[in-house]
């Protein structure tokens, strides 16, 4: 039997590879084989130990904490909203192997909201009983493009996929929203300037741990996006054009959401000692990989092979 490790190496999301070139070699895993992965990857949101995090989040300032909380907020909440978003595209499932996958994703998503959950009640003390009422009090931090990428795009994408599961179309721009732009663009562009600021500064090490699980799912899970458009948009033009087309609509609405509140885009400031140019990069870089390993160009027509 394969180890870990090697399972891993071969599943990457193409977004992760050195160059496009080497993207569009990879052998894309099938949702059957992410599901035989995502059994050997699991871990505990409920386990993760804060007691260091504590300590590190009150000895920050005032203001140090108040960048924390609006940094983290968006995962917090995009973590909620994607969980409860998700069924639409579990009825979509085509065959029983993508079925199963599917569950599993579901099933990382509302572990990953546990896990926020804890951080902002154990840690920064947000600790409301009621779950609604935490969940209130960190919308307070989020901006108007979190609020057009999630609470107006992915539901209206998810309610196409519940209102009619064989509609092709309607898959493929849910998992261009969420795969590609939500997970792919945004969060891990997130997760990795945030896990390497707190891992350089030797910061929050439960929090890195299970922000790095986290990640590991979420990698997984933009694999098999990857795999789905690969076998849809990677074949057929129009699907292409659409893919493209979502792509546009959305990755500049994409890059607002960790917008710092009185930032200008068009300048070169940094976020956490890195230039947003960097962190924009990086974004680019990770799509324009994903897209290779698809068969699809930036133009939207199937690329050639």
């Amino acid at each position: 039997m394969a180890t870990l490790d090697a399972l891993v190496a071969e599943q990457v999301d193409p977004g992760t590879a050195e160059t496009e070139e080497k993207a569009a070699k990879l052998r894309l895993q099938t949702p059957q084989q992410l599901y035989e992965l995502w059994e050997r990857q699991q871990w505990q949101s409920q386990e993760i130990d804060f007691t260091q995090d504590k300590d590190d989040y009150a000895a920050l300032s005032g203001e140090d904490k108040d960048t924390l909380i609006w940094m983290l907020s968006s995962f917090f909440i995009g973590e909620e909203r994607v969980t409860t978003q998700f069924s639409g595209l579990v009825m979509a499932y085509e065959d029983e192997h993508e079925e199963s996958y599917l569950t599993t994703q579901q099933v990382d998503e509302a572990r990953h909201m546990q896990f926020f959950d804890r951080f902002y009640r154990e840690v920064i003390g947000i600790d409301n009983p009621d779950f609604e009422a935490r969940l209130s009090r960190v919308r307070e931090e989020l901006n108007e493009a979190f609020v057009k990428l999630f609470d107006e795009s992915l539901v209206e994408a998810g309610q196409r996929l519940i209102e009619d599961p064989s509609d092709r179309e309607a898959k493929v721009d849910f998992i261009t929203t969420y795969h590609m732009v939500i997970e792919g663009t945004l969060a891990l562009t997130g997760q990795n300037f945030i896990t390497r600021y707190m891992e350089e500064k030797g910061l929050f090490p439960g929090f890195v741990e299970g922000f790095g699980n986290v990640a590991r799912d979420e990698h997984r899970h933009v694999a098999y996006g990857t795999w789905y458009l690969q076998q849809t948009a990677g074949r057929d033009e129009a699907l292409a054009r659409r893919l493209q087309q979502k792509l546009q609509e959305l990755v500049p609405v994409a890059a607002g959401v960790l917008l710092p509140p009185g930032q200008d885009p068009s300048e070169d400031f940094e976020l956490l000692g890195y230039k947003w140019s960097e962190v924009n990069e990086f974004a680019f870089k990770s799509l324009t990989r994903r897209l290779k390993a698809i068969g699809v160009s930036l133009e939207g027509a199937p690329a050639a092979a």
